[in-house]
């Protein structure tokens, strides 16, 4: 894939993900080639680290490093050395940022698993926010926010193979293992989960087996991965986050919910965009369909994330989650 190619293919995913589009046209306009990326977005992270020390005020720091957070992250995207440091100061970065913005969020970490819980200590609702293969806890801040702004509690979470763990663990099929101890190490009795892309199939996974879920919303998810017909892209990046391409091979061979579809008896939301075409990844139709409580809602114009269509899909999501499922 050529760098404009990555470049057009990233940028609704990094606007959905809160960074501007005119510094991110401005940043990867100066790229000659993939091998720049990383060097380029942390070096556009470490400039708002810079204003963070410099600002006025210890809201506008706790937002640029809320900014710079996020640019470390997507500074993982390309395949290039450097992955493991950029989502170390990525995880850093947002620590920094609801130090000055959200004294009362925790840092909560377990085997296998890491994140913030913020939000109201004694909200009624929790929800579980769960990135995908290359995303994690600091992309999805409008998700998170919107749940904050509905009186929500919300974990937002790396899992095996994921950001901030993404050097030191490798991607697990059995996700609901995970989840099972991040409900545990929560200390509550039920929660909502809200899966994106991979991520989708990880709750779903997780409906299937734990009984603590009490609802659950895939966006973007896989309901079946086919090896063969993956992007050689996406074969590689999972490749690297399975630890080589015979356990990629299996992992994609497990994440299919032709039989766990059915076990998922809790209330299902299942959110896709009609433009997000993937090869070798089938939608979510099905999922909603052989769930006994499953609902879709497709977004025809909406990509993969659906960052092109944010209006259409995450306002009803995070009112859904939110209220009462039926």
């Amino acid at each position: 894939m050529s760098v404009e190619e990555f470049v057009a293919a990233n940028f609704t995913r990094a606007t959905g993900a809160g960074l501007d589009p005119h510094e991110y046209q401005r940043v990867t306009g100066e790229l000659a080639s993939l091998d720049g990326w990383g060097e380029a977005f942390v070096r556009a992270g470490r400039s708002h680290l810079v204003r963070a020390r410099e600002a006025a005020s210890p809201i506008s720091a706790g937002e640029h490093y809320q900014v710079a957070a996020r640019w470390f992250h997507f500074a993982t995207l390309a395949p290039q050395a450097g992955q493991a440091l950029a989502a170390a100061e990525a995880d850093a970065a947002m620590g920094r940022a609801l130090a000055v913005l959200e004294p009362h969020a925790r840092r909560i970490e377990g085997p296998g698993f890491t994140g913030w819980l913020r939000g109201r200590a004694d909200s009624p609702i929790t929800v579980i926010v769960v990135p995908g293969l290359d995303s994690s806890k600091e992309e999805f801040h409008a998700v998170t926010s919107a749940l904050l702004r509905r009186d929500v509690a919300v974990f937002a979470m790396d899992g095996p193979g994921q950001g901030a763990l993404a050097s030191t663990s490798t991607v697990r099929p059995d996700y609901h293992q995970v989840i099972g101890r991040v409900i545990d190490a929560l200390g509550v009795d039920r929660v909502r989960l809200v899966g994106l892309s991979l991520g989708g199939y990880y709750v779903a996974e997780t409906a299937a087996w734990e009984t603590r879920v009490a609802a659950v919303a895939t966006v973007s998810g896989p309901f079946r991965l086919d090896w063969d017909g993956l992007p050689t892209p996406v074969r590689d990046l999972l490749t690297r986050r399975a630890g080589g391409a015979r356990p990629a091979r299996d992992f994609a061979r497990q994440v299919d919910l032709s039989t766990l579809a059915p076990r998922i008896t809790v209330p299902l939301l299942v959110v896709d965009g009609g433009q997000d075409l993937i090869p070798g990844v089938t939608n979510g139709e099905r999922l909603a369909r052989l769930a006994p409580h499953g609902e879709y809602l497709l977004v025809p114009h909406g990509d993969h994330l659906l960052g092109n269509a944010r209006p259409d899909w995450l306002p009803a999501t995070a009112d859904w989650l939110s209220g009462e499922p039926k």
